[in-house]
């Protein structure tokens, strides 16, 4: 069975994302933002009807689902495939610092060429295929008339949902990154395959009014 909405939901801010610092897979909280935009999200999503909900295990996300789950009575089902990039020695970094310590890697990450982060990190390619796989295992036994919701992060959020639409990874870069408590919103198409309806929304979708039949 198909579901008939998948919502995959970045978390809330933390004082982390505030000074542009590489978070990876370090368990940063919320800060007193990030938890008031969870909340204020939370209650949009809520109206939808969510019947499933996943997370990330990172206390970011975890956060973020909880919110939720307490509007919805929801169950979070937590999957450590849904983290974000691991970076290893790079948490805490800014971006400005990892360039100047790592002037060729950073010009890489730049440039979309393959860079794994850290000594022994991931590579943005290996995260798109731990993460694409817990996408289709949160929607495997759904309905057509569920919405699953995942709370993750905003790195393994975009390329593990390209993967999972089977985009080209050349075309990656032209899907934007979400912002704090924005999400995607995806719909069964009629080839069994899933399409974006939303993406980095912050708003409840409208239904599409037009001559394009792909609606």
């Amino acid at each position: 069975m198909t579901a008939g909405r998948l919502i995959v939901w970045r978390h809330g801010r933390t004082e982390w994302n505030l000074q542009d610092k590489i978070q990876g897979q370090a368990d940063i909280p919320l800060d007193s933002v990030g938890i008031s935009q969870a909340r204020a999200a939370a209650a949009r999503l809520a109206s939808l009807a969510p019947t499933r909900l996943f997370s990330s295990d990172l206390q970011r996300a975890a956060a973020t689902a909880g919110e939720l789950a307490a509007l919805t009575g929801l169950k979070v089902e937590y999957d450590e495939a849904l983290r974000e990039i691991n970076v290893d020695d790079w948490a805490g970094m800014t971006m400005e610092e990892l360039a100047a310590i790592h002037p060729e890697a950073a010009a890489r990450i730049r440039s979309g060429e393959p860079q794994r982060r850290g000594t022994a990190g991931e590579t943005v390619e290996e995260v798109a295929e731990r993460f694409a796989p817990a996408l289709a295992r949160a929607v495997e036994h759904a309905e057509p008339s569920d919405t699953v919701v995942v709370a993750t992060h905003g790195l393994a959020a975009r390329v593990g949902i390209c993967l999972f639409l089977g985009i080209p990874k050349d075309h990656w870069p032209a899907f934007g990154g979400l912002s704090n408590c924005n999400w995607v919103s995806l719909l069964p198409s009629r080839n069994s395959r899933w399409r974006i309806e939303e993406w980095n929304a912050g708003s409840l979708p409208e239904p599409v009014m037009s001559d394009d039949p792909q609606r």
